[in-house]
């Protein structure tokens, strides 16, 4: 898998998915919670604290015994790692040379310091060598299901961001609690395809919660033709759907003017689920899905173009799904 393949995917370990750095072993310089800070890192040269220059990112102290340095980041979302970036942004003299990283599944919340010290971490990047004040991607060729991930660099030095892209694996026994957002990212839902992202990911309209504003949802870009933007989504698996929420908050002027929603059968056939429906600017719409199938996939459209700030797609799993899932 090439990098521009695994980027595609959503980053599992964003604060903004719930994802936390609950550990390191040092962060004399800068601290380790602006590994999975959303956005590239900034700079202003010349701007120094207490500890030196003021990064935006993590970084430990110089090193005069030999060993190395480690930060642990308990995934937003569980689940497969298809790749990681390493950003090293600003730091160009005080960057780590080589790191590697590793992965951990384990239940519930562990003490920290416990996972620390666990002998179970397995290998997901060997020791690889990174350049300075540079985005260095590494591809994960495993299908494991993992909890938690372990960045080591050696043998110290300063990282910026931690980017972990891969596909939800969501605990299959809230999956079984009842209806449920099919496409949530963290119950193993994800965008597959979409026609524009000009401003923002599409990812975004699956994150949890309510968006804090027009920047945390997707953007197209102006249409200046005859054709309307579109979002395609795979769900978590195979279901039968209820209904349907689509949140256009934040948006006033920029809102879609309208939408269909039609949804993939697995004999592969698309069906329609919502015609073409007004949308209106600033709000949380909802609609019922009147069709009694089961799908795999569903695609939005909007006319012709604009934002949304969330998508929901409630329904309940088929038995087979629910099967495929526990197996995974």
């Amino acid at each position: 898998m090439s990098v521009a393949d695994f980027t595609i995917f959503p980053d599992l370990a964003l604060r903004t998915l719930g994802g936390a750095v609950i550990w390191a072993n040092d962060e004399a310089f800068a601290e380790r919670e602006a590994l999975i800070r959303s956005g590239k890192a900034g700079y202003q040269p010349a701007t120094f604290g207490h500890k030196g220059q003021v990064y935006d990112g993590w970084e430990t102290r110089r090193r005069r015994v030999a060993g190395h340095d480690e930060a642990i980041v308990r995934l937003g979302v569980p689940g497969v790692v298809r790749g990681v970036v390493i950003d090293t942004a600003w730091f160009k003299g005080n960057y780590p040379p080589e790191i590697s990283v590793e992965g951990l599944s384990v239940d519930g919340y562990p003490d920290p310091q416990e996972l620390a010290t666990s002998g179970e971490w397995q290998s997901i990047v060997e020791r690889s060598a990174v350049s300075g004040d540079s985005e260095n991607p590494f591809a994960v060729r495993s299908d494991q299901r993992w909890t938690h991930v372990k960045l080591t660099i050696y043998p110290d030095g300063g990282v910026a961001r931690f980017r972990v892209h891969g596909e939800a694996r969501p605990d299959v026994r809230f999956l079984d609690a009842g209806p449920l957002d099919l496409a949530a990212l963290e119950n193993g839902g994800r965008v597959t395809d979409c026609s524009n992202m000009f401003y923002s990911s599409p990812q975004n309209i699956l994150f949890p919660g309510r968006a804090a504003s027009m920047g945390d949802g997707w953007e197209t870009a102006r249409r200046r033709d005859d054709g309307n933007d579109w979002v395609q989504v795979q769900l978590a698996g195979e279901g039968s759907l209820s209904f349907l929420e689509v949140d256009t908050s934040y948006f006033l002027g920029n809102a879609p003017g309208a939408g269909s929603l039609s949804g993939r059968t697995s004999s592969g056939e698309w069906i329609e689920l919502l015609p073409r429906t007004v949308f209106r600017p600033d709000t949380r719409h909802r609609f019922l899905i009147e069709r009694d199938v089961s799908v795999t996939d569903v695609r939005l459209d909007i006319f012709p173009d604009g934002g949304l700030a969330r998508l929901r797609v409630f329904g309940t799993l088929t038995a087979a799904a629910r099967t495929a899932i526990s197996s995974q």
